[in-house]
């Protein structure tokens, strides 16, 4: 799926960019490695740091999430509901983004990597001149566990 961040790797990130590993934000950075591949929103992240008993605020998540995800250490997503949700930004520029399964009914989200439009990138690029660099698909739906309880 990407590369793998360490808290290392991550805390440089942060010093090139002239800000402090601080403990609050290394603690949320924690959450998002202990979760791979998960899209957390903050009250997401809140909420398991209630549950490690771990006393950051909420208004401090949201804080740590948005300058992580301005740095490029987290990558923001919106779904269409409202709410950001965030995961650790692996993408290597050379390959496109994960496209990303929504379901309509219980707001899981999982990712897809199959990436099905090299061919139509090459085609507006030809057709339009237009140099396609990345794209972003969501597609919205009823995941199967959802299926099942109807």
């Amino acid at each position: 799926m990407g590369q793998t961040f360490t808290m290392d790797d991550l805390r440089r990130k942060l010093q090139e960019r002239q800000h402090k590993m601080t403990p609050q934000r290394q603690t949320v950075l924690q959450i998002f490695l202990d979760h791979p591949g998960k899209h957390l929103s903050a009250e997401d992240v809140h909420d398991i740091l209630r549950e490690r008993k771990v006393d950051i605020g909420l208004a401090t998540v949201y804080r740590s999430l948005e300058l992580l995800s301005e740095l490029g250490i987290l990558q923001k997503m919106e779904f269409g509901d409202g709410c950001s949700r965030y995961e650790v930004n692996t993408i290597d520029p050379t390959r496109h983004h994960h496209h990303h399964l929504i379901c309509t009914q219980c707001g899981k989200v999982e990712e897809f990597d199959d990436d099905l439009l090299e061919n139509l990138e090459q085609d507006i690029s030809k057709k339009t001149g237009f140099r396609v660099v990345d794209h972003q698909v969501k597609f919205f739906g009823v995941c199967k566990e959802c299926q099942a309880k109807q």
